[in-house]
């Protein structure tokens, strides 16, 4: 392929200030990847989640690809149910056990963020998160479980944008809609019929308090049976339940 002479000009002009100028070509060329990174998220996405529910989720695509990858059945189970059919006790159990301040941060608990960090430089271990509902529900809709700088970049960047465009009604409701509670379990209500073979409208708060308690490792634990984890962890939401009133 032949190049005009003006092109072949300017091209080696940009090299020639390329290999005096190094630094600076590698930090606008990562600064042009990032742009492009960014410009490409998914905004228009989560634009439409204003009306119209996700059928499926970059987790649900993951689950699936590392079962074929195994030679592994998946079946998937999930069925949505609007935010006001849901058991009010399985509303609160969630947001106490995951994110107790859901209703008045932007996305971010910067408080829980910190004490993460210190606990786990403390351990010098991953001992504890900090994630908030929005977070999680970032992750599980358009990212993947990898915990690579960059992928946490594009959550917080995600998780703020959404903050901004939905209600914190709407991304409860899809949260409970769409999180994994067992393999190939997605959904509060796909999770309830399979643990407690009943609609998550008429969960006890008892049931209300094992699901929320196995949302950290659905594939390690079963809400409907009497392992020490579940046991200790739903009596600790139950009480912090009550102390809030709920």
């Amino acid at each position: 392929m032949t190049f005009p002479e003006p092109l072949k000009q300017v091209g080696i002009r940009l090299l020639r200030w390329a290999k005096a100028h190094k630094v600076k070509s590698v930090l606008l060329l990562v600064g042009a990847w990032l742009f492009v990174e960014i410009v490409a998220l998914p905004f228009g996405d989560i634009d439409r989640l204003k009306s119209a529910n996700p059928t499926e989720t970059a987790f649900m695509r993951e689950h699936a690809e590392r079962a074929k990858q195994e030679g592994k059945a998946f079946k998937r189970q999930h069925k949505w149910i609007p935010l006001s059919r849901i058991s009010k006790d399985a509303v609160n159990a969630i947001i106490v056990a995951e994110d107790g301040t859901f209703w008045s941060h932007g996305g971010f608990d910067w408080f829980e963020f910190r004490e993460s960090i210190e606990r786990n430089i403390t351990e010098g271990r991953a001992a504890r998160g900090a994630s908030t509902i929005t977070q999680q529900l970032v992750k599980n809709l358009y990212l993947s479980s990898s915990k690579n700088p960059f992928r946490k970049l594009k959550e917080w960047i995600l998780t703020w944008y959404m903050e901004q465009s939905l209600s914190k009604s709407r991304i409860l409701e899809v949260y409970l809609n769409v999180i994994e509670w067992g393999r190939g379990v997605y959904g509060i209500d796909a999770a309830s019929q399979y643990y407690f073979g009943k609609s998550s409208s008429e969960l006890s708060r008892d049931e209300a308090a094992r699901l929320a308690a196995i949302i950290p490792s659905p594939r390690r634990f079963r809400a409907d049976q009497e392992s020490r984890y579940v046991v200790r962890r739903s009596r600790i939401i139950l009480e912090r339940m009550a102390a809030r009133g709920l």
